[in-house]
Parts: C-alpha cells; sequence; structure tokens
C-alpha cells in the first residue's frame, strides 16, 4: 500500500517549490506544465508530446493532435470519437456500461475493465495517468488538445504502457475575465448547458470553473422494465482550477466530479431465447433486460496539483501530484432477458494516487528529462452471476456465484529520455525506463442459492460452497529502453527511425476459481502452488520498430506524415471465461476465468496521414479550403497461440478491435458571410472488418462506414458561434462491443449472444457565446 515516507517527500517536493523566489518568464518556459495551445500557422502544428514545445514535424514519434477549436467546430461530444480521425486507433465504450473505456492501439489494448487488469493504452488527462476504465469515457469539453501517441510509451512521462497513450489537456484560463456558455440541442431531446467562468484575481493568480449538464433521450427502451430508456445520458459534471504564473514559478491545482445517472445500457439479443422462445427484436436499441437488483451510477472525482520552476533558462523542475476515486454500480443483464438466464450486477470502486517528479533540461544541443513515478492504486470489482433458470434446472434454485476481486498495485518507476544534436541535420535520442510493479490480488468466489447474494441486500441467499479463497503477490521488474534517429535535411523534413520496449505487468485472473485447478507440479496435491500458477499470468511484451517521414511542403500548405512499423508482441495475456461444470451432469453450472499468456505476434502496419490547405482568401478575406485525411494498415497476426487444452490454435484465432484498415477524410471550407465566416464541414471514416474476440464470431463487425457534416457560423468577433450537426448521417448500425457465449463456451440456457450498438443518425445544434 502508500508508502508514508514517499508521499511525505512527494509534498515537501511542491512546497520547496512553491517557496522558490520568481523572477520574470513566460508560462511557455515551464516545459508542458503550463500547455501552450495547438498552434496552428499555415499548416504548422506544435505539440509537446516530447516534454517541451515543438512543431508536429520535428517530432520522430507517430503523433496525432487534435486542437479543442478543431473538436468543437466538428461537434465532438465525446472522447470515443476521436477515434475516426486516428489511423489505428479503437476507443468504444465497453459492453454493459455507459462511461468505461475500451481502448486499442495498433493491435494493443484490454477490453476487460475488472479489477486486476492492466490498459494496454495509457489515458492522461492534463499528465495524470487514470489507473482503470471506469468513468474514462470523457466528454469533450474545456478542452485544449488531445494528443495520440501510438507505440510504446514511458520513457518522458507517467506510467509505462506498451500500446500507445491519449494524452487529453484541458485549457488554460485566459487572461483576461470571460464568461463562456455553450449549449446543444437535437435528436433524442439531448439537451446539454456547459458554463464556464474565469477571471484573475491578482497579478499571476487566476480562477475558472467549469459546469456541465449533459442529457440525452434513450435510442431504445426497456421494454421490460416501464418508464427505463436504453442508451440514454444523464450526466452531471463540474470542474476548477487555481492557476498561479509569477515568473519561473506556475502552480496550477484542479479538481472534477462527475455523476453518471444514465439508465443501464443493455445489449440487443441476435438469437431466438433457446429455453423461453424470446423473438429477437426488431430495434437493436430495444432490450428486454429484466435486472433491476442494483441501479445504474457512475460517481467520479479527482484532482492534481502541478507545481514548475524554471531554475535557469536550461533546468526545470517539476512535481505532478494526483488523486482520483471512483464508484459505480451497474445491472449488467447477458441475456437481456425478462428471467435471470445469465445476469451480473456489478460494483466497482477504484482509487489511486499518484506523484512524478521531473527534471527538464533543454540546452543548444542536449534537451530532455529525467523523472521518478509513483503510483499507489486499489481496484475493487464484485459481482453476482445469477444462473436461475440453469439452477431450477438442475434442483438448484436461485444459482448464483459471487466472485470478489481486490487488487493493489504499487509501482516505481525512474525514467529518462535525452536527445542531442549531433549535428545540425542529424540528432540522436536515448531512453529508457526501470519499473518496479507490485501486485496484491485476494480472490474469492462464493456459491449460492436462493437468489442474489449479500452483496445486493435484501438478500435471502444461502452459502453452499467456496470455490476460491485466494491472496497473491508478485512483484515484476522490467527495464524498457528507447532510441531514435533522425535527419532533417532542411526544416521541411524530418526522417527518422525509432526502437521502443513495451511492457505491461502481469497478476492474477480475478474470476479464476482455485478449486479448478489442476495438479500442475506433478506432486499429488492440489496446492497453493498449483493455485498461484492456475490463477497467474506473466507480463507481456512489444518490441516496436518504426521509420518515418514528415514534411511540411508548399510554405507550409500541406503537410504529410509517413509511417511504416513493426511490432513483435510476445507473451500477449489472453483473458476470458468459461462455462463449467462443477458436477459434471453435462450443464454448464458456474463459470471460470482463465487468463494466459497464450500469444506470440506480430503486428506489422502503415500510417499516412495528411492536411492541405487548398485555397487560402479565394473568396476574400478569411476564406479557406482544406482537406485532411488518415489511413492506418494493420496486418496482425499470432503466430502461437495455446489454447487452455495445450493445442496450438493460432490459425483459428484473431486480434479483437482491430480492423485492418482505418481511414478517415475531411474538408473544411469556410466563406465570409456578414461580419463573421460559415464553416461548411463534412467527413467520412471507413473501418474493415473487425472482431470482437479472439475467436471470430456472429458478432464481428463487417466494415462499415460512417458519414458526418456541419455547418457552423462563428463571428468576427469570436465571441458568439452556432452550428448545425449531423453524425452518422446514413444511420448506419454497427456492433461496438458485446457478450458471446454460444461460440466456444456456452453459458445459460438462453443462448446468449448480446450486442451493443454504435449511435444512430443524430442531428443537433449548437451555440457558444463568450461574456
Amino acid at each position: 500500500m502508500r508508502s508514508t515516507n514517499f508521499l511525505a517527500a512527494s509534498l515537501l517536493a511542491g512546497v520547496a517549490f512553491a517557496a522558490l523566489s520568481a523572477a520574470p518568464a513566460s508560462a511557455q518556459e515551464v516545459g508542458d506544465t503550463a500547455p501552450a495551445p495547438l498552434v496552428e500557422e499555415g499548416n504548422t502544428i506544435v505539440v509537446t508530446a516530447r516534454r517541451r514545445e515543438e512543431r508536429i514535424q520535428d517530432v520522430p514519434l507517430a503523433i496525432t493532435a487534435l486542437s479543442g477549436e478543431e473538436l468543437t467546430k466538428g461537434g465532438t461530444l465525446e472522447i470515443t470519437e476521436i477515434a475516426q480521425e486516428v489511423p489505428n486507433l479503437t476507443l468504444e465504450v465497453s459492453r454493459g456500461t455507459n462511461t468505461t473505456l475500451t481502448a486499442f492501439i495498433r493491435g494493443v489494448g484490454q477490453q476487460d475493465p475488472v479489477a486486476g487488469f492492466e490498459a494496454g493504452v495509457g489515458l492522461y488527462v492534463d499528465d495524470i495517468y487514470l489507473n482503470r476504465p471506469q468513468g474514462a469515457v470523457l466528454d469533450v469539453y474545456d478542452v485544449e488538445r488531445v494528443e495520440v501517441l501510438r507505440g510504446p510509451q514511458g520513457t518522458l512521462y507517467g506510467r509505462n504502457t506498451i500500446g500507445g497513450a491519449i494524452k487529453y489537456v484541458t485549457a488554460r484560463l485566459p487572461d483576461d475575465t470571460e464568461v463562456k456558455v455553450r449549449g446543444t440541442y437535437g435528436s433524442y431531446n439531448q439537451a446539454d448547458l456547459i458554463l464556464t467562468a474565469s477571471t484573475p484575481l491578482s497579478d499571476g493568480l487566476k480562477v475558472g470553473v467549469s459546469g456541465a449538464r449533459l442529457s440525452r433521450g434513450g435510442f431504445g427502451d426497456n421494454l421490460t422494465q416501464p418508464g427505463v430508456e436504453n442508451y440514454n445520458k444523464d450526466v452531471w459534471a463540474a470542474r476548477g482550477t487555481i492557476e498561479f504564473d509569477n515568473g519561473p514559478l506556475f502552480i496550477r491545482l484542479s479538481g472534477d466530479y462527475v455523476k453518471d445517472n444514465s439508465d443501464p445500457r443493455q445489449g440487443h439479443r441476435l438469437l431466438t431465447g433457446r429455453f423461453s422462445g424470446a423473438p429477437v427484436l426488431d430495434n437493436v436499441y430495444d432490450t428486454r433486460a429484466g435486472l433491476d437488483v442494483v441501479e445504474q451510477e457512475v460517481e467520479a472525482y479527482g484532482g492534481g496539483l502541478t507545481v514548475a520552476y524554471e531554475v535557469s533558462d536550461t533546468v526545470t523542475l517539476k512535481s505532478i501530484t494526483g488523486f482520483r476515486k471512483d464508484r459505480s454500480t451497474t445491472p449488467i443483464d447477458f441475456d437481456s432477458l425478462p428471467a435471470a438466464d445469465l445476469d451480473v450486477p456489478a460494483i466497482y470502486r477504484n482509487k489511486q494516487f499518484s506523484e512524478e517528479l521531473q527534471l527538464l533540461y533543454e540546452g543548444d544541443r542536449l534537451s530532455g528529462v529525467l523523472g521518478a513515478y509513483y503510483l499507489d492504486a486499489n481496484a475493487f470489482t464484485a459481482f453476482d452471476v445469477a444462473l436461475f433458470t440453469t439452477g431450477a434446472l438442475i434442483g438448484l434454485p436461485g444459482l448464483n456465484a459471487q466472485t470478489l476481486g481486490d487488487v493493489d498495485t504499487e509501482t516505481y518507476s525512474i525514467f529518462g529520455d535525452f536527445t542531442y544534436d549531433i549535428t545540425d541535420q542529424i540528432s540522436l535520442s536515448l531512453g529508457g525506463r526501470y519499473t518496479w510493479d507490485k501486485r496484491d490480488s485476494r480472490i474469492l468466489r462464493t456459491t449460492f442459492i436462493g437468489g442474489f447474494s449479500d452483496l445486493f441486500p435484501p438478500s435471502t441467499a444461502t452459502a453452499i460452497a467456496v470455490t476460491s479463497d485466494f491472496t497473491g503477490s508478485a512483484t515484476f521488474k522490467e527495464f524498457t529502453p528507447r532510441a531514435s534517429l533522425a535527419f532533417k535535411p532542411n526544416d521541411n523534413h524530418t526522417l527518422y527511425f525509432t526502437y521502443s520496449k513495451g511492457f505491461k505487468g502481469g497478476g492474477f485472473d480475478p474470476r479464476g476459481q482455485s478449486t479448478a485447478a489442476p495438479d500442475l507440479d506433478g506432486d499429488g496435491d492440489i496446492d497453493y502452488a498449483d493455485q498461484y500458477a492456475f490463477l497467474s499470468f506473466a507480463p507481456e511484451k512489444v518490441d516496436s520498430y518504426e521509420i518515418g517521414w514528415k514534411a511540411s511542403l508548399l510554405d507550409d500548405r500541406l503537410f504529410i506524415s509517413l509511417a511504416a512499423f513493426k511490432g513483435d508482441y510476445t507473451d500477449v495475456q489472453i483473458p476470458g471465461s468459461v462455462g463449467f461444470d462443477t458436477d459434471g451432469d453435462g450443464t454448464n453450472d458456474s463459470f471460470i476465468g482463465i487468463t494466459s499468456n497464450a500469444g506470440d505476434a506480430d503486428v506489422n502496419g502503415f500510417e499516412f496521414e495528411g492536411r492541405a490547405i487548398v485555397g487560402k482568401d479565394f473568396a476574400g478575406p478569411g476564406s479557406r479550403l482544406t482537406f485532411n485525411w488518415a489511413l492506418g494498415i494493420l496486418d496482425a497476426k499470432y503466430n502461437t497461440f495455446i489454447d487452455a487444452f495445450g493445442n496450438d490454435v493460432a490459425d483459428q484465432r484473431v486480434f479483437q478491435n482491430t480492423p485492418d484498415i482505418t481511414a478517415n477524410a475531411g474538408f473544411d471550407l469556410g466563406l465570409p458571410v456578414g461580419n463573421g465566416i460559415v464553416d461548411f464541414l463534412g467527413s467520412v471514416s471507413l473501418r474493415s472488418d473487425s472482431s470482437q474476440f479472439e475467436l471470430p464470431g456472429p458478432l464481428d463487425q463487417d466494415g462499415f462506414a460512417l458519414v458526418d457534416a456541419s455547418i457552423v457560423y462563428t463571428d468576427d468577433s469570436d465571441r458568439w458561434s452556432i452550428g448545425l450537426h449531423g453524425k452518422n448521417l446514413f444511420d448506419k448500425r454497427y456492433i461496438v462491443a458485446g457478450y458471446d457465449f454460444v461460440t466456444g463456451t456456452v453459458l445459460g440456457l438462453e443462448g446468449n449472444l448480446t450486442g451493443f450498438y454504435g449511435d444512430p443518425r443524430r442531428v443537433f445544434v449548437t451555440g457558444q457565446f463568450k461574456f
């Protein structure tokens, strides 16, 4: 658990920074702490992916940057929507939830949200890593920019992440008093209101607050529970910030709160009920889910303290302290029917504390960062697996398997990354990270009869067996290097080669059943060593090689970025649940989690991004025409895949949530009208076939395209704007998540195959006013 000495040291470091005397300096001289806007001069974009401000074409990394202004203009409402614009990126709302995020970059990710499984893609809010996916489907408001870094990360900041990182940067407070109101109204009674206000209190001291009310009716209805909608939204959110900027000293204290009271998001059955004969519903957003023993509720809050002090023109010290906590309850009705054929009410509780210390150096030829990172986190997941129809069939009425996983994670790491300009044209970057990951897990599984367990009172259930009561601890240590060589023949071209290694720590399957462990060590006794080996899984690793070219051409009117990459992905963690026959009667009356390092794979691909200013001032001052595009091609293939029976089934397995092709093309035509400008925006995004799981099945989604369009008028004073937006204009139905208990393993009597769908066509208007 938390190291008291480390906490005290981190707080003292922050106090020490604050106590140092100040001298004049610009806010942007403290590195990424005081994030500069995503500047666009012509087609030049400035980012801070390497902890310092650089033109995006100078950064030898595969990175996509989206400005808050660009996202707002296009009517982007949630962070999942940016996946339409970024190659080889998948962002989805996880199955059976409203706010849990599933993220994959270049085939690497994790879609299982229970405690014990680490994310493959790191999500950062103002440089603070979010350790758990619950509450991570962020609404886009007051955002300065979003940066998506592809490939292993960890030598520059934060947590080690094997697949990539998404950096969500909130807007800096303006220098003058400002009040901003943004409203949205549209299809399905969508009604959003966001109020932002900020003001300087004295020289260098500013305060700001934001509040958001986000609501929408359901895309469908729950036909079993009158008045309950499906896919609706009912969210309250708030954020507060205090900034102090006086010379070389910068302090930012922020806090946020989210309360989500949306109705449960339930799936659409794709099969007629094999036991009840219930037909498939016509509307994929409707459900017959009957589980109501717990309400859908998500509450999340946290805060961050960033302190930076510019010691000299070349050295900056920085401290980033973060705390987050969330709690959610959700009724997940796997069968989406009134009866409890496979119903799972669940509880998630997460909390984390993190501290990061950095020393940033920027000289004439040498620049880089040295840092240390600490994370202390707890993830608690508890749920029932109600198999009432199965229990009635085998003489165990109200059969229920309660599962509880309680996981503590303590991480220490040191990292560094420096770039040396060998000549004016050639630079070499070397970095490395050493990580200690300690995982302590408690797994408790109890079989009940008589209904739902004591997790969901009032309960009349009786415990009849404890099938897991396991406590395990493991520590994982790994050094992950990075090296990059860049060649700049001139200011407009960057060619680079990068090698990086990533890893994700192991752990213990929180759904594992210790009594199902075989005699793995052959000593004739199923002892703790067998249970440990059966429930544990090792770290996964990837060696990534990337070659790229970035160019700014035609007087900064054309920007292109090309990257080809090769990933050697080993010991791939494959979590999953299978039906389990406890009494040998031929009917699965429980389930067990089996997570293994089954896979060894190659993940190779190509990415091409571009942005072109075709016309500027061609129809009067301020007129413009720009095009942007992105193409991702991915060849992800298992070389080996060992199943639960020890067989190599690599030729029968695929990568989940990883289409071979992702593409996007869009335009923005701006024409002066009156005292402002009208922007006509359009985009089409394409995703090829993809699978929800490693074993192909009926939930696999064929390739599809989404078309969006907007018309936005902005007054020349930039004090007000109004827009009309259309999303998914051709009303495409596409699966983003699901549960499959008919392919490979069977659980329940109904044939439980349910899908969750992306948003239907929506049309809405937005208005924004600044005072």
